[in-house]
């Protein structure tokens, strides 16, 4: 399963992606999470549904959409947009059960939170984006061809990181006491370098590595992809226990973590031996800032 994720500040740039993703994606791979009705409402006219009010009704839907007002522990009401939006937020209850081609509102009051080993493992990086005041869209698809046609809309929208560095992404694993350094250079993007991180988090996790630092010097794009595969490997590890730092990050991905506002979910730290460190490593002189 590909995951494409958007983080939108702007309204009118999210309803421009829903729009465009609606022409080339299929619905029911679309899921749009946002804390304002407004918001809701505006978006939600793009897949074919007028929301009168998520808590109280929603007319006209299209097949496999449902509106739904979640009541989200720590964060309020979540209005989503998508089937399959609560199962994306740790909850039971709301938006799982809808039945094809029927106009469905559910009880915000209903939305109950998910045992932890039923969540999906990105739970908690959707509830962090939201408290920063952004909205989402999340692309999920076992097509390749579907994936990269939503990375290229959320790329161009959301994530605002459009020219790509020609170099592909490598890799090289090092180990100071505990903790796992994985040294990237080139480009983390769907189809490449998003499944051998994911390959390569999965096997030191494995192996017991549940301290990680993912030095990011040299890495000069990431795309919505990328991004997904990062959000993975920082839940994964804390759901297992383990903590995740990305470090010496350059201007341009820096500026894209702070522009979605990303900056305050991922774990980032100046330079390896400031992760090593907050991860309670031991320091040696071989750790290179």
């Amino acid at each position: 399963m590909e995951t494409a994720i958007g983080v939108f500040a702007s309204r009118d740039r999210a309803e421009e992606a829903v729009k465009e993703l609606m022409q080339r994606v299929p619905e029911d791979s679309i899921v749009f999470l946002t804390r304002s009705e407004t918001e809701a409402k505006t978006v939600g006219k793009e897949f074919g549904t007028f929301v009168g009010g998520f808590a109280g009704g929603a007319a006209g839907m299209s097949a496999g959409v449902v509106a739904a007002t979640l009541l989200v522990p720590g964060l309020g009401a979540v209005f989503a947009l998508g089937f399959g939006a609560a199962a994306l937020l740790g909850l039971a209850g709301a938006g799982t059960g809808a039945a094809l081609g029927k106009a469905v509102a559910h009880d915000a009051q209903a939305a109950q939170p998910t045992p932890g080993e039923k969540c999906s493992e990105d739970v908690a990086f959707f509830r962090e984006v939201l408290k920063e005041g952004r909205s989402l869209i999340v692309v999920r698809t076992e097509s390749q061809a579907l994936a990269t046609t939503a990375c290229g809309v959320l790329d161009r929208l959301g994530l605002g990181m459009q020219n790509r560095t020609p170099v592909k992404m490598q890799t090289n694993t090092r180990h100071i006491g505990d903790v796992a350094v994985l040294d990237i250079s080139g480009r983390i993007t769907l189809g490449e370098g998003n499944v051998m991180l994911r390959e390569i988090v999965r096997e030191l996790a494995d192996k017991g590595n549940k301290k990680i630092v993912l030095n990011l010097g040299e890495v000069q794009y990431i795309d919505s992809s990328g991004v997904g595969e990062l959000v993975k490997a920082h839940t994964t590890l804390r759901n297992q226990g383990g903590q995740l730092r990305l470090v010496n990050l350059n201007k341009r991905v820096n500026d894209l973590l702070e522009m979605t506002r990303l900056s305050a979910v991922f774990d980032i730290e100046r330079d390896e031996a400031s992760a090593i460190g907050s991860l309670g490593g031991d320091v040696p002189s071989q750790a290179v800032a």
